[in-house]
């Protein structure tokens, strides 16, 4: 009976073991260089929930709010061709952290 015990012990604790490996390394951040995305308001464009109009860009069909950039840096958010009012083209670089983009840079690619 001992024995029975102690070996259901160990199957236990080896699930948890693998269990917290399993999250530590869904944890990582995705590096992204380079890539081509859509960018544009998170809320008004994609949809996403949030407190106010806020930059974000669409990576393999997913939509990450942008930290390291703001909306209005690439001119106005609520003009005819603003953010709030148009999807975008970008080539960005930065991580994936957190269900948010951490950007280092971001350049928007002219439509043609």
């Amino acid at each position: 009976m001992k024995n029975l015990l102690f070996a259901l012990f160990l199957c236990l604790s080896a699930t948890q073991i693998h269990a917290q490996a399993s999250t530590k390394k869904d944890q990582q951040p995705k590096v992204i260089n380079k890539q081509k995305v859509e960018i544009a308001c998170g809320e008004c464009q994609f949809k996403m929930k949030g407190k106010d109009c806020e930059l974000a860009v669409r990576i393999d069909g997913k939509s990450y709010f942008v930290d390291g950039k703001g909306i209005d840096e690439f001119g106005d958010a609520h003009g005819k061709h603003g953010f709030c009012n148009a999807v975008s083209k970008a080539e960005v670089t930065g991580e994936i952290v957190n269900n948010r983009f951490k950007a280092k840079e971001i350049k928007l690619l002219t439509k043609g």
